[in-house]
């Protein structure tokens, strides 16, 4: 195809690789789908809606007392510890912030029943309600999903706790690493040094998050991918597509052979060898069985891979395993315009949901401010909690409201509910008194009533 030019979109000569952009898919009848939706979606504030999720889903009982295991007596007081950590407040100034409560009992109720663990499963809840949705069948089967990290600065007593790094400037921060699906629920998240690259924790959310997600295939952006990242996606059965920056500039590997690849000759590399790769297959294939049974965790070896010395063999075959996954996939790439599309639209959704995470995390001017590690962890946690809680919320009322414009005898096309998102918060308080009234709740399969429907 690359000798006849008949790559979709794509030309290779000898100045090098050519892509066509990809033009925007949404039609202009999406947009006022959209808006007509926004329109209809309850006023509510973060306190009413994390009460409501909890009725339908039962999240909370999760966060189990580390010593005997029982549920939090106070599910508001849990619910307020877990909101101070998702926006950011820290637990002195949500005391202050929330009529009953004093830091004494948040610090308590943190110290026995907020771990990293207990963040998991209740996330796995979120995310599997989520899966769970019919509505938000219209986003993906739940067999895709992306990743990309979330810079935030670090601050006050945090600033020398944070690492820098020139991508994202010359100030200290943290990254919050996060995955998710092609439905939109962020199913892991994880604090990393903004010094790593990102390709040493892909693995680690397709691998250890506790929801029911069968991930198939997961996009990531440059910073994403490595050889030996590659390698190991696809040792451990995950279709890896990551949007590469300047892919003219990365090289194709080929076998040796007496076979002319001419029209690919700018953007040939060198060749496979192929004897590494059998000299240590055995090597390779304990590596990655112990990845996936978690006896070493995928982060740990990313980075020990990456460090071992350049005649290291186990090190070299794999990066020979990547570069034959990497030619395949750019191949791939070249010849596919739907590959192209289905990778964008997945990042696409990353980039919307951390705009989603930057308005939640705004206290402290959205800066991580705390010394200890744990308790940047939990705000990382307690955000993607609270992230997951409002993609869930939203996806219900999304629904609800385009059956409510059916019923008022509006045309909605079926086609373009693709196009509607649950990453919305502009008719959510996150901000003022914090309270947790008992008659927010609503159960027995009752709803908020949606806003009134304009006339045409």
């Amino acid at each position: 195809m690359a000798a006849t030019n008949d790559l979709p979109d794509a030309m290779i000569n000898q100045s090098g690789l050519k892509i066509t952009p990809l033009d925007a898919v949404a039609p202009d009848t999406a947009q006022t789908l959209i808006d007509q939706t926004a329109m209809l979606l309850p006023h509510i504030k973060i306190t009413e809606l994390l009460m409501e999720v909890d009725e339908w889903t039962g999240f909370t009982r999760h966060f189990t007392h580390l010593k005997t295991d029982d549920t939090a007596k106070d599910k508001a007081l849990l619910l307020t510890t877990i909101l101070a950590d998702a926006i950011n407040l820290g637990l002195t100034k949500m005391a202050e912030s929330c009529p009953g409560t004093t830091y004494a009992k948040l610090s308590w109720l943190q110290a026995w029943h907020i771990r990293d663990e207990t963040y998991s499963t209740a996330l796995a809840e979120l995310v599997n309600a989520q899966l769970k949705q019919p509505f938000a069948e219209n986003w993906g089967d739940g067999t895709t999903s992306s990743s990309d990290g979330q810079r935030f600065r670090a601050g006050g007593r945090a600033e020398s706790t944070g690492h820098i790094n020139p991508k994202y400037g010359a100030e200290p921060g943290r990254l919050f690493y996060t995955h998710i699906s092609d439905q939109y629920a962020p199913f892991s998240s994880k604090l990393i040094n903004v010094g790593v690259r990102d390709s040493t924790y892909v693995l680690d959310g397709l691998l250890y998050h506790e929801s029911d997600l069968r991930i198939e295939e997961h996009y990531t952006d440059t910073a994403g991918f490595t050889d030996h990242v590659f390698a190991l996606m696809h040792m451990l059965g995950f279709r890896f597509a990551p949007r590469i920056r300047d892919l003219g500039d990365t090289k194709l590997y080929i076998p040796k052979s007496d076979i002319d690849y001419a029209a690919l000759k700018p953007m040939i590399g060198g060749t496979l060898n192929i004897k590494q790769i059998r000299t240590h297959w055995d090597d390779i294939l304990r590596l990655a069985a112990s990845i996936k049974q978690g006896t070493v965790t995928a982060s740990l070896m990313l980075r020990k891979l990456g460090s071992y010395p350049r005649q290291n063999g186990l090190a070299l075959a794999l990066r020979e395993l990547g570069r034959i996954e990497r030619t395949l996939f750019i191949l791939d790439w070249l010849q596919s315009v739907e590959l192209r599309r289905r990778v964008q639209a997945g990042l696409n959704k990353g980039e919307a949901r951390n705009a989603l995470a930057r308005a939640v995390f705004f206290y402290r001017l959205g800066e991580i401010r705390d010394r200890s590690f744990e308790q940047q962890r939990y705000r990382a946690s307690g955000l993607n909690l609270v992230t997951a809680a409002i993609v869930l919320w939203n996806t219900v009322y999304l629904e609800r409201a385009t059956n409510a414009l059916r019923g008022h005898g509006r045309t909605v096309d079926d086609t373009l509910l693709q196009y509607l998102s649950p990453l919305g918060w502009e008719h959510i308080n996150l901000t003022g008194d914090y309270l947790w009234r008992s008659k927010a709740k609503i159960g027995g399969g009752k709803f908020r009533p949606l806003r009134a429907i304009e006339k045409p």
